[in-house]
């Protein structure tokens, strides 16, 4: 039977009586609704990949391209100016200079981990690897390396449980919700803080800074948002916006969440909450 030009309904049987033709050809017009609905559906979520990937690309290339190029000029000039016999440098300028080509590696170093990390997260190939760990031997590994780390205080009682984790992954999570604070809190403080919540530990990243309107306090953990739509607005804070997302996303692969709230008195808490790593022992009783 055909139902359009391109499109036939074929059945198989004895010959159909007029009542059941008419019947085979509303079901035929009726399947015909269904598939131009279904391939519609596909168009639609195809159009909307697209977009999606186009506005990924863009977003990608404006966020780097200022934070590629940042610490690349910095390399450059300062190791032109290393190498350049003309200037006779006195000892503490030379040593400045270097200082600067390390941090601006640094900088870079840590703008193509989150990267790699967060195109490992698109594509569901992060595994973590779970086992007990406790978040105040965590926190001392995830401040070295940290600019200003010294503004950042650890109150953690270190006879809290451990959570269930994979410690390198919970290392970069904990390493990115602090620098992100130190980059946005201003000058104030930060301090680490953990308790026991039902079979939860939390780990609160406290800071006393300007906060973060309620509204937005969802965006900062989207992939190349950043704090202030202008892209203009800098003002030393570096980054591709990819810190907070490839936190969560760590995060939940192993099983915890990450999620933002008002500091009391002013400011903004980043939570990270992990499930207890229970003993054998406690498990078998």
């Amino acid at each position: 039977m055909e139902v359009e030009d391109d499109l036939h309904l074929v059945g198989s049987g004895g010959t159909l009586a007029a009542a059941d033709r008419r019947l085979l050809e509303v079901v035929g017009g009726q399947a015909l609704l269904a598939l131009r609905s279904q391939r519609a559906a596909a168009q639609a979520e195809e159009s909307r990949r697209r977009a999606e990937a186009t506005e990924t690309r863009s977003a990608l290339l404006s966020a780097v391209g200022h934070d590629l190029r940042s610490p690349l000029t910095s390399i450059k000039v300062a190791a032109a100016s290393l190498r350049d016999p003309s200037l006779r440098l006195p000892p503490a300028d030379r040593l400045e200079l270097t200082a600067t080509i390390e941090e601006s590696a640094d900088r870079l170093t840590a703008l193509v981990d989150n990267l790699l990390d967060s195109s490992r997260l698109a594509a569901g190939a992060v595994t973590p690897l779970l086992a007990p760990v406790g978040y105040d031997e965590v926190a001392v590994r995830a401040l070295v390396g940290l600019d200003d780390a010294g503004r950042v205080t650890l109150d953690i009682d270190e006879s809290l449980p451990d959570v269930l984790a994979d410690a390198g992954l919970l290392e970069r999570v904990v390493a990115n919700v602090v620098d992100n604070a130190l980059r946005y809190a201003g000058d104030a403080p930060i301090v680490l803080r953990a308790s026991v919540y039902d079979e939860r530990v939390e780990l609160r990243i406290v800071d006393a800074g300007p906060g973060v309107p309620r509204r937005e306090r969802e965006s900062l953990f989207t992939p190349f948002w950043r704090l202030g739509a202008d892209p203009s607005d800098r003002d030393g804070r570096t980054g591709v916006g990819l810190g907070l997302a490839v936190a969560r996303g760590f995060t939940e692969v192993m099983g915890g969440t990450l999620t933002a709230e008002d500091t009391p008195g002013g400011g903004l808490t980043v939570v990270v909450a992990l499930p207890v790593a229970h003993t054998a022992a406690e498990v078998w009783s």
